[in-house]
This record gives C-alpha cells, structure tokens and sequence, in this order.
C-alpha cells in the first residue's frame, strides 16, 4: 500500500455557495483550487480515488473539507500530485500558497496551523506548475 502526500488540482466551473461542514458557509468564485492532502491512513492513497468518486457522484459520505467541494458542486479533478512516501502535506501547502489564494480559512488544515490547504487561482496553467514545483521539491 503505497502511502504520502498529494495535491488534487479541482476546476469549479462557475461560483458555489457551499456550506462546508464547521466551516460554515462560504462563497467560491469559479477558477481552479488545489487542495493538499495526505494519505497515510490505512488505505494510502486510495484516498485519491475517494475523491474522484464523489466528485463522479458515486459516493454521498462527507468526511474531509474537500468532500463538500467535490460532492455538492459541479467540480471536477483535473490532476493529481503525488508525492510517495513523502510527509510533505504543509510544505507543498505552503509553496502552492505563492501561486494560490485562499478562499476558505482553515480548509483541510484542521489539524496543523497553516492557514489553508485549499488554494484557488483564476490560472490554470499557473496553479498546476506550482503543484508540480511544490511535489518536486
């Protein structure tokens, strides 16, 4: 079972309203998001599969922050990141940061202090390079 860090890079065709568990409600502008993650549970990054699921409506149980943005809106997983073996999940959060703006304070970084491990960005291009930069470090 192969286990580490991973980013999903997220396009949300147009704004959502969306409320995101403890989170509360918020609004999200149409554009790109990535999302940092870690998949070093018992099911690694099976994780990423999860998500596609809910994002292809094939699952109805929210777990994570992300949930409520793949399940309740029109967003699909452009790419993925992958970083095996590597516990790297605040770093690459932080170096998608410099690209990224956050949207949703606190979302997916409920257990570290990093602001966010959702970023959004209108650029496509811009954001996805970043993702990559960040897992080739």
């Amino acid at each position: 079972m192969v286990k580490g860090t991973y980013t999903i890079v997220v396009n949300l065709p147009e704004p959502e309203t969306l409320t995101i568990g403890s989170l509360g409600r918020h609004e999200l502008p149409a554009g790109y998001y990535a999302y940092t993650g870690s998949a070093f549970g018992p099911g690694g990054f099976k994780r990423v599969d999860r998500h596609h699921e809910i994002a292809a409506g094939k699952r109805e149980t929210r777990h994570w922050h992300v949930d409520y943005l793949l399940g309740n809106t029109a967003a699909g997983v452009e790419t993925v990141a992958r970083s095996p073996e590597a516990e790297i999940e605040c770093a690459v959060a932080d170096e998608v940061a410099r690209t990224g703006t956050v949207v949703v304070d606190g979302f997916g970084a409920s257990d570290c202090d990093c602001p966010a491990h959702l970023h959004f960005s209108e650029e496509r291009e811009a954001l996805v390079a970043a993702v990559r930069t960040a897992h080739g470090r």
